[in-house]
């Protein structure tokens, strides 16, 4: 797991698992877009020298495991994945469809975390993380 990467003066390995979901989890629309949606993230994380190492975008939300190097701030780099894409996907598809504006697909936060030594057990979960919310959701149909 020697992935350090490095810059002129500096060697880094800072991983980060993140979550994420569009502005009132709009399942429909969103489950129509996602299948573009990968391509566009990794292009936008390419521009800011950041690379997604494992994705997957859900029914109603996206994981990523996300190299970003030490001198952008996490904030920073999704903050204009976020903006990016929801600007693309309104100029793409925002003739298409009534009531989509770019500025508002996503919802405002997310959730972060360091990955550290856990990168095997990020991954992992990411990769399984659909099929655990399709087992969850047949718990509750069953009571």
């Amino acid at each position: 797991m020697n992935d350090a990467q490095s810059l002129n003066h500096s060697r880094w390995e800072c991983k980060y698992h993140v979550v994420f979901i569009p502005k009132c989890r709009r399942r429909t629309l969103y489950e129509q877009l996602r299948r573009h949606l990968g391509e566009v993230f990794r292009t936008l994380a390419q521009q800011k020298e950041c690379r997604i190492e494992e994705g997957h975008l859900m029914p109603d939300h996206v994981h990523m495991l996300i190299a970003i190097p030490p001198k952008y701030a996490v904030s920073q780099v999704i903050g204009y994945i976020k903006g990016k894409s929801a600007i693309h996907l309104a100029r793409t598809y925002g003739e298409q469809r009534r009531n989509f504006t770019g500025q508002s697909f996503w919802a405002r936060g997310y959730y972060v975390s360091t990955v550290g030594r856990d990168e095997t057990i990020v991954r992992e979960y990411i990769r399984k993380q659909e099929k655990e919310d399709q087992r969850l959701e047949q718990l509750k149909l069953d009571f």
